[in-house]
């Protein structure tokens, strides 16, 4: 059975982090759903217009194998303010699916409470150490069912590593091969 990944998408999100994880995981044969928040096409925070796949209140209707939120700002302080976006997150996570945020979008993750007692890494300066005292400067942390990134420029580490999570170590590495054969 194939794997399926929620993607939400906010107004202001970082447009190469969503299109990264999107492109990578659908590569991998993972089924990814993208959602806006509300309908219509997504604005992202550098004006590329993104058109999502459904709205969030039908994806909600679905099961998913894990949550990828993509970064950027305003994007993700829209994810955060969005109660059905911290409800799902709770949900999959006391259900022991994953979750995955990169960038500015652990913020997020704390808001749901997801990130109690787990390591994490994000955007410089977006999880503070007196908030969130297992933040590390590394480029991606998987802990448990977290997986968490630091910005754009690790967006592809983030989602091979949602890839292994979600499909295993031989899947990744294939996907990894194939982006470095071009």
């Amino acid at each position: 059975m194939n794997k399926r990944v929620l993607v939400p998408l906010a107004s202001g999100c970082e447009e190469l982090e969503a299109v990264t994880i999107i492109d990578l995981l659908r590569r991998a044969g993972i089924e990814v759903v993208v959602a806006g928040l509300d309908e219509g096409v997504v604005t992202a925070s550098r004006g590329v217009r993104l058109l999502p796949d459904t709205t969030l209140d039908d994806a909600l209707k679905q099961e998913f194998d894990m949550v990828a939120l993509p970064g950027g700002l305003p994007g993700s302080d829209n994810l955060a303010a969005d109660p059905r976006i911290i409800e799902v997150l709770q949900k999959m996570s006391e259900s022991g699916r994953f979750v995955g945020a990169v960038c500015a979008a652990p913020k997020v993750l704390v808001r749901s409470g997801v990130l109690e007692g787990k390591s994490a890494t994000a955007y410089p300066g977006v999880l503070q150490a007196e908030h969130h005292p297992m933040i590390s400067g590394d480029p991606v942390i998987r802990d448990g069912q977290i997986i968490t990134s630091r910005s754009a420029g690790t967006v592809m580490d983030f989602a091979l590593e949602l890839i292994e999570a979600l499909s295993g170590a031989e899947t990744r590495q294939t996907v990894e091969a194939s982006l470095k054969r071009n």
